[in-house]
């Protein structure tokens, strides 16, 4: 992507971010009167967030007038969940609930059963907030990109990775981009605002807030990854398509989508060869899945092995206690790993 390209892309335009308010009322498949915050005993409006991004997102900007819980416990593999009857029931009896379409097909359908059947009146599909881009078929040769909207790109998921992840095959890491995340932030907070319409101000001004962060966020990648020595990194779970894309990195999965899936002979081979082209030095991780296959190539091309976290949930074994902490370790271990100058 040429870099004049990449500095309009890489702010958060105003066109953009009055979609995501428009589109929030899309999102919220019903937005006619408050969330009867009055019925819970603490007198907060009851929030459920599918996983943890969507959980930060609606803690950031519900602030003290809502209670968040999530689906998806920390140390628990999002992709994979399954729906208790306990949880069932949460999403029966939420005010709101905030959940990313695509990534977990076990709430994607509890969710439209809780709308059809158990009146369910604010469910928001941060999908519907920004836009979804394919980024290639993990693990097949990924490289000659042309970094533009619309392409194809590294590692990013596929049907046929072993999840659904749309028609055309959408990748959903999008909070992984901080100017994509934001305007999820803005679509949900003036979702909250028609649900909760007493508080609206507050959640006003705590999304402008958010969003101003997330903005700063963006400007450290930009300049962290302004100069470096190469422009490629090598990952086990090929979440990080978005990144890639907006700061002009080319990312090679492993094995795609499950970071401790086998991948091929010939694609170790193909891994290690371009390793030696591009000048890689590192092969990252998650923290939360097995460094077997990392360390494997690692050992194979004589590279190192770091932790990059696409921040699906927060345990002890993250590094950093939220979001933004995690996502300056994963900007500090990219930048050693690229050679930023």
């Amino acid at each position: 992507m040429k870099m004049d390209v990449m500095n309009v892309r890489r702010l958060i335009p105003s066109a953009a971010l009055a979609g995501a308010v428009a589109l929030a009322a899309t999102a919220l498949t019903a937005c006619s009167g408050a969330a009867d915050a009055a019925g819970n005993k603490d007198g907060k409006v009851s929030v459920l967030a599918s996983f943890y991004p969507m959980q930060f997102i609606a803690e950031e900007i519900g602030g003290d007038h809502v209670k968040v819980d999530t689906l998806t416990k920390p140390g628990v593999e999002p992709h994979d969940l399954e729906i208790t009857p306990k949880q069932t029931a949460q999403l029966a009896e939420a005010d709101v609930v905030l959940y990313l379409r695509t990534l977990q097909p076990a709430v994607d359908k509890a969710v439209g059963q809780a709308v059809a059947h158990s009146g369910l009146e604010h469910a928001v599909d941060a999908t519907a907030l920004t836009k979804l881009e394919a980024h290639g078929k993990p693990g097949h040769g990924e490289e000659g990109h042309e970094h533009a909207d619309g392409d194809e790109h590294a590692g990013g998921h596929s049907k046929g990775d072993g999840h659904d992840h749309g028609e055309a095959g959408e990748d959903p890491h999008v909070w992984l981009d901080p100017t994509k995340y934001a305007e999820i932030a803005t679509g949900f907070g003036a979702a909250l605002e028609k649900a909760d319409p007493a508080h609206a101000a507050d959640y006003r001004k705590n999304t402008s807030q958010l969003v101003g962060k997330l903005q700063a966020l963006d400007t450290e990648f930009e300049d962290g990854l302004r100069n470096t020595a190469t422009r490629t990194f090598i990952t086990t779970h090929s979440a990080f398509g978005y990144l890639a894309e907006r700061y002009d990195l080319d990312q090679e999965g492993i094995s795609g989508v499950d970071p401790e899936a086998e991948p091929s002979p010939a694609r170790m081979k193909d891994l290690q060869a371009l390793a030696k082209k591009d000048n890689v030095t590192t092969v990252f991780f998650e923290a939360l899945a097995s460094d077997k296959t990392a360390k494997t190539l690692a050992k194979d091309t004589g590279l190192t092995t770091d932790v990059l976290d696409p921040l699906e949930g927060i345990t002890d074994k993250s590094q950093g206690a939220d979001y933004f902490e995690v996502m300056r370790s994963n900007l500090k271990n990219l930048q050693k790993a690229l050679g930023a100058k």
